[in-house]
């Protein structure tokens, strides 16, 4: 549906309201028109497709050594830290339909794309925008979320341990390493950052700040690894698509969230109990509790019988 259309359309109702509300009740034959002209536009309104969203922006300002005021930034750095910045944000798009592989293409890329639409005044920078090849649909994008997911991720490496950890167990490893990458830029070039996204902005208070988040990420202080877990589940949330888990032996309860590529999850609750093994991603920050992550569901013996308590 073309968006200046129905806008259109809307600018000409307004129009003809305000001319009916005008003419005269003795002027027939021009009332008659006007009324006809309204109801045709009414028609043409109501065979419109709903209209679409509108796409997603954000706000990405830089400071530091590259940026002289608000006047410019340095070409190199600027380019860099906006592409790596897009890169990011692709890749976590592309990881929310399924697990990306270790190397070669990004799927996607062309539906998660970012303009830059303007410069951000005060210090400098850039105002992004979703592309859009057609109408966007009512439901949030793919690239919208995204954006709140990097900017989130990007905020928990201010915050402590465990935010960090909950956010980071959700993140595609491949995408983790493309928002490194975007701090490294930053880091490199003794640059801060503030990132406006909807009604919430992160900002980088100083280089030495923007160091230690990337250090939080490096691979050494973010452990991730494939376990299986064997034992029981003893809850499982479906609209919070989180879940407890009992291990075998020690008893002890791990709690963690279950992959959004995980389809229906309300058939775990009818196997509470029963014995089982898991795979589950496990992401720990530092000395931090660690977090599971369910990637895929489980199979069950159909004569599965209930675990000892």
């Amino acid at each position: 549906m073309n968006t200046d259309q129905r806008n259109f359309l809307l600018a000409e109702r307004e129009t003809v309201k305000r001319m009916l509300a005008k003419t005269p009740a003795t002027a027939l034959l021009t009332r008659m028109s006007d009324e006809a002209r309204l109801r045709n536009i009414e028609a043409e309104l109501a065979a419109l497709p709903a209209a679409g969203r509108n796409p997603a922006r954000a706000r990405l300002t830089f400071n530091g050594l590259p940026v002289i005021g608000s006047h410019g930034i340095f070409a190199d750095f600027g380019m860099k830290a906006v592409s790596s910045f897009t890169d990011a944000v692709a890749t976590v798009a592309a990881s929310l339909s399924a697990p990306l592989a270790a190397m070669g293409p990004i799927p996607n890329c062309d539906q998660n794309q970012l303009l830059i639409t303007n410069t951000a005044v005060g210090s400098f920078g850039f105002e992004l925008e979703e592309y859009r090849a057609q109408e966007l649909l009512d439901d949030e994008s793919a690239v919208a979320v995204a954006l709140d997911r990097t900017q989130s991720l990007l905020q928990a490496t201010l915050g402590q341990d465990d935010e960090l950890a909950d956010i980071a167990s959700e993140t595609d490893p491949r995408a983790l390493e493309k928002v490194r990458g975007f701090l490294r830029v930053l880091a490199d070039n003794e640059a801060i950052c503030t990132l406006q996204y909807g009604d919430k902005a992160m900002r980088f208070a100083d280089p030495g700040q923007v160091r230690r988040s990337l250090d939080r990420l490096a691979a050494d202080n973010l452990r991730e690894s494939q376990e299986t877990l064997e034992g029981e589940f003893v809850g499982v949330l479906p609209v919070a698509r989180s879940f407890e888990f009992k291990l075998s032996g020690s008893n002890e309860i791990v709690r963690g969230k279950i992959s959004p590529k995980v389809g229906s999850v309300e058939m775990l609750n009818d196997h509470l109990h029963q014995r089982v093994r898991v795979e589950a991603m496990r992401t720990q920050v530092g000395n931090g509790r660690p977090r599971f992550l369910l990637t895929q569901i489980p199979q069950w013996a159909a004569d599965t019988a209930p675990a000892d308590s």
